[in-house]
């Protein structure tokens, strides 16, 4: 397992946001995810803390990293989990069981959306949520994580 700076700040992204600026951009904006993690890697910088930025479309993967995320141990999680917010019960009990606190981030408003998206499975076991500010909604989940 590699080495990270106790003030390492994971930032993890599920499903389609790889595709961010070109999906449907009327929802989720026209930056990128390599924008957005260029814009927390400068911030990050001027409030001493480093960011180590992923994505997956697969479930799995974002388990394993939140495990990572405590056994280093990194400072706070950052998680976008897109759909699985709404669906999953393996990523609630993966939070549910380490300590590392997990900020949950979303940049549309889930509650403005389609009925089945007002349901979160990642809410009940966040340290906390921000969501509907686009871009932003990291950059303020990182102002959260740095106060942690």
């Amino acid at each position: 397992m590699p080495k990270i700076s106790p003030e390492t700040i994971f930032v993890l992204n599920g499903p389609n946001l790889n595709l961010l600026g070109t999906r449907e951009p009327e929802i989720y904006g026209h930056e990128t995810l390599d924008d957005i993690a260029g814009q927390l890697e400068d911030r990050a910088r001027e409030l001493g803390l480093d960011i180590d930025l992923r994505q997956s479309n697969h479930e799995g993967h974002l388990i394993d990293w939140l495990h990572e995320a405590q056994a280093l141990p990194a400072k706070a999680v950052l998680l976008n989990a897109g759909a699985f917010t709404h669906t999953s019960i393996a990523l609630y009990d993966a939070i549910k069981a380490i300590r590392t606190p997990v900020i949950e981030v979303h940049l549309s408003n889930p509650h403005a959306r389609e009925a089945f998206r007002h349901i979160s499975r990642i809410s009940p076991v966040a340290k906390g949520t921000i969501c509907g500010f686009g871009a932003l909604s990291y950059l303020l989940a990182l102002e959260a994580a740095a106060r942690l």
